[in-house]
């Protein structure tokens, strides 16, 4: 009896420390997901952009439809193309809507990131950052540059 007592005793001191690392090891993994997710956006807007009539681009949406003008994207983003329609009419359709991130903090250019038909960015180098909205020990900043080329680096964004 002695024995099991003693056995649950160092179970559970080994549980309460491994615990706290395998939270940040799920917040980490969290914001990895969404960073990739963001950068996968952006390169779908880009070649969008690249292979259509029309600049694409991607912005933060809560309803999956439209675009919102925040600087919080946690609540979803959108990619969108412009196409031109009969007479000249310019048509931006949505190309794929991404569902609300839970527990993070998503911060984006409020207007958005668009790409010209070059595959360049539209208003230069832009930033987005991400991290768990409990912590601020894991933080990724995606960035695409002037070129419309994207990457993910483990930092606070500027």
């Amino acid at each position: 009896m002695v024995e099991l007592m003693i056995t649950i005793a160092v179970l559970a001191i080994l549980l309460g420390l491994a615990l706290p690392s395998f939270q940040e090891s799920m917040r980490s993994n969290r914001v990895a997901a969404a960073s990739n997710e963001l950068l996968a956006s952006f390169a779908l807007a880009r070649t969008e952009a690249i292979r259509g009539l029309g600049s694409a681009g991607v912005c933060a949406s809560a309803d999956g439809a439209t675009c919102t003008a925040t600087t919080d994207w946690a609540s979803g983003w959108i990619v969108w193309r412009e196409d031109r329609g009969a007479g000249g009419v310019v048509v931006r359709s949505v190309v794929r809507y991404v569902q609300p991130k839970r527990r993070m903090a998503i911060s984006g250019p409020d207007a958005g990131v668009r790409f010209t038909t070059q595959g360049r960015s539209q208003n230069g180098a832009q930033q987005v950052g991400v991290a768990p909205s409990d912590s601020t020990s894991v933080t990724r900043c995606v960035s695409i540059g002037a070129t419309g080329q994207g990457r993910v680096e483990k930092r606070t964004c500027a």
